[in-house]
């Protein structure tokens, strides 16, 4: 009798994080089947083809079957016979998220936890104890600048990609 080994919590993250992605690609892929196909998108699919054609999926007789079939495709859903046992064309994968959204709402959260400390410092430099106002706003007001730059990267990085 074969050992079940059990399922960890983590595999289960996986299985259903894939089975999102999949119906994801699907649905895009049924919502696009009367869309007419454009220029752009077939020389997705050739080049498509030729990689499975390189990486060993189809032989040059099939591949040259399935171009012709790609040539004469119109529409989105003449695509299925195409691909029928060969990997979603890319054409259907969902565009990445942007990362960074939640990072703001986390440098939100940040400044109003420095914001006690912050207003503690001020209230001390009025009346005169610097050092203590110093212990107290410093700390504060760094956090709130780091966290900032943290919120920031993702754009910053995408500027820097961008302008080189």
């Amino acid at each position: 009798m074969a050992e079940r080994r059990p399922v960890k919590p983590a595999d289960l993250i996986g299985f259903a994080t894939a089975a999102g992605q999949e119906a994801r690609e699907v649905a895009a892929r049924r919502r696009m089947l009367n869309i007419r196909l454009t220029d752009e998108e077939r020389h997705v699919c050739t080049d498509e083809l030729a990689e499975q054609f390189a990486i060993g999926r189809l032989d040059e007789d099939e591949l040259h079957r399935r171009v012709d079939l790609l040539n004469d495709a119109v529409t989105h859903g003449d695509l299925v016979p195409i691909f029928a046992g060969l990997p979603t064309p890319s054409l259907y994968k969902p565009a990445p998220r942007k990362p960074g959204k939640w990072r703001w709402a986390a440098f939100i959260g940040a400044v109003w936890m420095a914001l006690p400390f912050a207003l503690a410092g001020l209230l001390f430099l009025v009346f005169g104890r610097e050092i203590v106002a110093a212990i107290f706003g410093l700390p504060a007001l760094a956090w709130v600048f780091f966290t900032y730059r943290w919120a920031s990267r993702p754009q910053r990085e995408e500027r820097k990609q961008s302008g080189s």
